[in-house]
């Protein structure tokens, strides 16, 4: 189930960032990014680096989007929190 509860939240994140003019080209290419190391965490076993390196990922687009992008930041606090959560 926080399986699913990643897809949908980084979906919802997609969109909401779809929804604003104001996304750079290099934004839009970090959350593609993230979303495909998220993406490859849940699908395999991972070691316990790549989950490291996958949440300080998710949380340096998060400090960039707590000034920038404030609604998009909401979904990406959730994911790193249901990431903590399931502790891949």
């Amino acid at each position: 189930m926080s399986d699913q509860k990643l897809r949908d939240l980084l979906a919802r994140l997609h969109k909401e960032l779809e929804n604003t003019d104001e996304v750079d080209p290099e934004t839009l290419e970090l959350v593609r990014g993230l979303d495909v190391a998220i993406n490859r965490l849940v699908e395999s076993d991972s070691a316990p680096s790549e989950f490291d390196n996958v949440m300080d990922r998710a949380k340096a687009v998060e400090t960039q989007f707590a000034v920038e992008h404030p609604a998009a930041e909401r979904f990406l606090r959730e994911i790193i929190d249901t990431l903590t959560n399931i502790g891949i």
